[in-house]
């Protein structure tokens, strides 16, 4: 089916191609595949607020479910985060999620979690891939039966199992982004004892006209009403709630490395481990983890190899710079529900500027920033080997220390900041990532940066 691009993310697109038809072979793909590797449990079938999701929900569910197996639905739009916990909770075969996540209105997408809720890796995918056919339904007497769950209930019990509730007092705004978080992260922290403030909690299949992207752009709103009501804490969700981004009063929308440390920097107060850091994260986790006597280990891009790694090495935490973390103890799939209440309680304990000042005292400054170059997808792998050819001895002045080919060229200089250029995985695009001690720094090797790629695309 040349028309599905289904990978490790999915298969998204625009609604003039992820059409119904097409939605149904991949329904079909999965039962084919859950069957052939003997799996029997329900499957669940979630979706987000997107005005066609529910459609294309009860589509895949009657797919699955004429294929023999019972598959469970939401009992409204929901989470993605919350649908990977069903799945390790309820003991299922895993699950489809209708999300086209922070990408704008005129798309949707799906995508197939495995059965221990982590995201699904390449050789899954390449499986299913290889069963895209047309439907083939059993006799009625044969197929599936069709039941809608609460999946909100269990995840919020586990939550404040996993993360505490000692957040009485704190002031939260919170910003769903008309997205799928809505009635579900706000209920969370305000059954944790939190004053919750609430920002777009309507659903609006539209997202307001925007990407439903919690990015410092879109969040002008969060951070006026916490100034509006001297809240502690802002949160936003993505359209499905698998992201987190967090505002605090002097700083305002956090730089999503700064939250990653800041989080990790909590939890090793009363826990210990290593942290999962893809190759386009800050160093500062690496610091805060010698200072515990930890282990950071560095993947590719994507929460998939987070996932992996977390799962290699009993980590505490795992995350990526764009806002997608988990913890040990829970399913290792991103969840902005979650570190929703991780924030906060690290929030009640120590305000995030407060523990940023201490953070800062003690391991220095550390600015990381990011620039995007238009590149067509069928001329990313040009790129990336003609700059294998062009790399220079020096970036911006400095020394080359090192090379790191594990995504794209990361190039580690002698002062200890770095330059990362490699493929967007989700649009035509090469990304350029800095990391230095200051912003100027960081401008400077992102223009390094532009320099390299520029002429190549």
């Amino acid at each position: 089916m040349d028309e599905i691009s289904f990978g490790t993310d999915g298969w998204r697109a625009t609604l003039d191609t992820f059409t119904d038809d097409r939605v149904r072979v991949v329904g079909q793909a999965v039962a084919d595949y859950l069957e052939d590797e003997g799996f029997t449990a329900p499957v669940l079938v979630g979706y987000d607020a997107r005005e066609t999701s529910p459609g294309f929900a009860e589509s895949l569910a009657e797919v699955v479910a004429g294929n023999g197996f019972d598959v469970l639905l939401p009992e409204r739009d929901c989470p993605t985060p919350l649908v990977a916990y069903a799945i390790a909770d309820r003991g299922l075969s895993g699950a489809l999620m209708v999300t086209a996540s922070h990408n704008p209105p005129e798309y949707n997408g799906v995508k197939f979690i495995p059965s221990d809720g982590a995201p699904a890796l390449p050789e899954v995918t390449d499986a299913v891939s290889d069963y895209l056919a047309e439907p083939d339904l059993r006799p009625e007497s044969e197929r599936g039966t069709i039941e809608r769950i609460d999946v909100v209930s269990p995840h919020a019990d586990h939550a404040i199992d996993l993360v505490g509730d000692d957040i009485s007092g704190l002031t939260v705004v919170y910003d769903a982004m008309h997205g799928s978080g809505r009635g579900v992260t706000d209920a969370l922290l305000e059954s944790a004892g939190a004053d919750v403030i609430r920002l777009r909690c309507e659903r609006d299949a539209d997202f307001g006209g925007i990407s439903p992207e919690p990015s410092a752009e879109y969040l002008d709103g969060l951070v006026e009403a916490m100034d509006e009501h001297d809240a502690d804490l802002g949160v936003a969700n993505d359209g499905d709630a698998d992201r987190i981004a967090i505002a605090t009063p002097d700083r305002g929308v956090l730089d999503e490395n700064l939250f990653f440390a800041a989080v990790y920097d909590y939890l090793l107060e009363s826990d210990s481990g290593p942290a999962i850091r893809t190759v386009s994260t800050t160093f500062l986790i690496d610091r805060i983890a010698e200072a515990h006597g930890e282990d950071v280990f560095e993947t590719a891009v994507g929460f998939k190899w987070v996932a992996d790694a977390m799962r290699e090495h009993d980590a505490l935490i795992g995350g990526e710079e764009s806002g997608g973390f988990s913890i040990r103890g829970h399913v290792r799939e991103k969840d902005g529900v979650l570190m929703a209440l991780l924030a906060a309680c690290a929030a009640a304990e120590e305000g995030f500027d407060a523990r940023l000042d201490r953070i800062s005292e003690e391991f220095g400054d550390i600015v990381a920033d990011k620039i995007s170059i238009d590149c067509p997808d069928s001329e990313k792998a040009r790129v990336i080997d003609e700059l294998d050819d062009e790399l220079p001895e020096t970036v911006a002045g400095r020394d080359i220390a090192k090379v790191v080919t594990l995504d794209g060229f990361k190039l580690l200089l002698d002062d200890g900041s770095w330059v990362l250029v490699r493929p967007s995985g989700t649009e035509p695009k090469m990304r350029v990532y800095a990391e230095a001690g200051s912003a100027d720094a960081v401008a400077t090797l992102l223009d390094a940066g532009r320099d390299l790629v520029e002429p190549l695309v």
